[in-house]
């Protein structure tokens, strides 16, 4: 029986050679139990790959919670600060409200007071007036006590007594 020559050829072939040494390469590693080792190490990697997942999940969702917490305190801070200014602008108006009738009080009755000054002082005037015209005495003048006690007297004139301590005659 004659082998075939492309039998012969293919064992001159380095690609075939390859393959040969492939296959026994394959027979030692299932023989040692390389399989085995390195199907263990591709579990653990895997089992270790799940539980980063499953981290990184918890780790995400403790995230989403902090971050849902700072949103309600930050929404529940902007609603304190729109209480606090609208209270503020609220009680600013009040008082300015109380601060415009106690101002517009205080002037009614310094009005008020002012007015009765002013009445009581043209009483007084015109009860002066009466007073003096009914102890005048020359029809027409007017009654002053000041006049009548200097009589005649010039301004660069002074009374007898003063005029002799000064030296005046």
């Amino acid at each position: 029986m004659r082998v075939p020559e492309r039998l012969i050829e293919m064992f001159f072939d380095p690609e075939t050679w390859v393959a040969i040494a492939f296959v026994i390469l394959m027979v030692v590693f299932g023989y040692l139990g390389v399989f085995k080792s390195a199907m263990t190490a591709l579990d653990h990697r895997a089992a270790r790959i799940k539980a980063e997942l499953d981290d990184a999940t918890r780790l995400k969702q403790e995230a989403a919670k902090v971050l849902a917490d700072y949103k309600a305190r930050s929404a529940t801070a902007e609603r304190e600060a729109a209480d606090i200014i609208a209270n503020a602008k609220v009680e600013a108006e009040r008082i300015a409200t109380e601060a415009k009738a106690k101002m517009e009080d205080f002037v009614a009755r310094r009005t008020k007071t002012a007015e009765s000054k002013i009445a009581l002082a043209e009483a007084q005037a015109v009860a002066d007036v009466r007073a003096r015209s009914r102890g005048s005495r020359r029809p027409g003048r007017l009654h002053d006590p000041v006049a009548v006690g200097a009589r005649a007297r010039s301004p660069t004139t002074c009374s007898p007594r003063a005029s002799a301590k000064f030296g005046r005659s």
